[in-house]
């Protein structure tokens, strides 16, 4: 009986539940891993496009509101559906190029119903991940990573110059790049030289001394605070659903590809967390999860989500593994999702202050796609995948339209819009199609080769 209470008040366990007070800054802890990242894309999706504040404000809500009841599911699983993982859920960055191309393509409403067929395939991948598993080994995964993140630097180098507006003559201007670089370089000293809070939260920091340091720029415009609500639930269908061939071929390959990069959060998880490998239960709920999620976010306005990178990080890191410090969590980040003024404050962050922060967020995700990359051997035949898959994908990007003209509409959108989806699909097809060879038989191969002379 005593060891009992002793396993059921333990941080170091799933089931283990302890006090508020110690439970509330180890929750507040993931809260700031995860704030920043979740709403980026919606601020990333709605400068792009053009969106009006009233819908800025919407995205962002919606994005507080899907990664709550995300991170809820994942740690009560229900018929199935969720990983029952200390897992920290949220609007991923790595649908930005797929959904910015269906968004300036086919507007709003296209991305959404993308997002439900999306969903649907993530649901089957988590079904039969066991087996589409060894299609997907860490090189494959990584190109694709690492071109996701090549894909995103003209973004977050545009916003840093301030975000390209027709109507606004100081883009490009020196504030916009001073307030950028400051940004910048405010996060880089924290997560250098910071530690515990300072550390994990540099981004959420160099984003307010950005923020503070365009106040006094006069930069930053309040109005969209004023005219927002204090409490509103999510909206249903608030941009309508469309359904174009090629939107929808996008976005259900970048759900394929996220499922398989969610096997390593998961398994990142149970590995640093518990020192044990995620079973195939787990692994299945955690994807279906995920494609739960989005289905429902399709119809509230909330964007694709993925597993949190960071906050596996912090799992390993403290070992804390408590399902109910995950859910204290997704309590304050579906608050958050609640009140239509915390949206409105998060809207006014100038574009030239995401821009400094983001750059190094980007910086990371392709760097996390490197390390991917160099889990498997570097041989010619790794390596020549790995060049093709990116020289294509980002290639084919940058070629005048008149290039591609001859080729269809579908083909155009699903392939030139963004680089990610080429890519994934050449290492996919290349790693399949391709011979398997060790780097030490193509050393053998050479060797014959040159005694044979």
């Amino acid at each position: 009986m005593n060891k009992s209470n002793v396993a059921n008040s333990s941080l170091f366990s799933l089931e283990g539940k302890t006090s508020l007070t110690t439970a509330l800054p180890l929750s507040i802890q993931h809260l700031l891993a995860m704030i920043v990242g979740n709403v980026l894309p919606a601020l990333v999706l709605a400068g792009a496009i053009g969106l009006e504040p009233a819908q800025q404000i919407q995205l962002v809500q919606a994005s507080m509101f899907i990664a709550a009841i995300g991170t809820f599911i994942q740690t009560f699983p229900i018929l199935g559906v969720g990983a029952k993982l200390p897992i920290i859920m949220g609007v991923s960055f790595a649908y930005i190029p797929t959904i910015l191309a269906i968004g300036v393509e086919y507007g709003m409403p296209a991305i959404f119903g993308a997002q439900i067929v999306g969903g649907i395939v993530a649901y089957l991948v988590g079904i039969f991940i066991k087996r589409i598993r060894k299609y997907f080994p860490p090189m494959v995964a990584g190109t694709v990573v690492f071109t996701i993140g090549l894909s995103l630097y003209r973004v977050a180098v545009n916003y840093m110059a301030g975000g390209f507006q027709p109507t606004d003559p100081r883009y490009g201007g020196l504030v916009y790049w001073g307030i950028a670089i400051l940004t910048l370089i405010v996060v880089l000293i924290c997560n250098m030289f910071g530690k515990g809070l300072i550390k994990l939260a540099a981004i959420l920091i160099g984003i307010i001394v950005g923020y503070l340091v365009s106040l006094i720029a006069g930069i930053v415009s309040f109005e969209s605070i004023y005219e927002a609500a204090w409490f509103n639930l999510p909206t249903v269908l608030p941009y309508g659903i469309e359904f174009p061939m090629a939107a929808v071929l996008s976005m259900a390959i970048m759900f394929v590809v996220n499922s398989v990069q969610a096997v390593g959060d998961l398994s990142g998880t149970t590995v640093g967390g518990m020192d044990r490998e995620a079973t195939d239960e787990e692994l299945s709920g955690g994807i279906k999860a995920n494609g739960v999620i989005s289905v429902i976010g399709s119809f509230i306005g909330g964007l694709p989500t993925a597993t949190y990178s960071q906050n596996v990080g912090i799992v390993a890191m403290t070992k804390v593994v408590s399902l109910q410090v995950f859910r204290i969590t997704a309590l304050m980040i579906l608050i958050a999702g609640l009140i239509p003024k915390f949206g409105a404050v998060i809207t006014t962050i100038p574009q030239a202050v995401i821009g400094g922060a983001t750059v190094s967020v980007f910086a990371q995700i392709t760097m996390t796609g490197v390390k991917l990359i160099v889990q498997d051997e570097l041989s010619v035949r790794n390596t020549t995948i790995v060049g093709l898959g990116v020289a294509l994908g980002m290639g084919i990007t940058q070629i005048p339209a008149e290039g591609l003209r001859y080729f269809p509409e579908w083909f155009r959108m699903v392939f030139t819009s963004s680089p990610v989806v080429l890519a994934t699909v050449v290492v996919f097809l290349l790693n399949i199609l391709l011979p398997k060879k060790t780097i030490a038989e193509e050393e053998a191969e050479r060797k014959a080769i040159e005694k044979d002379r």
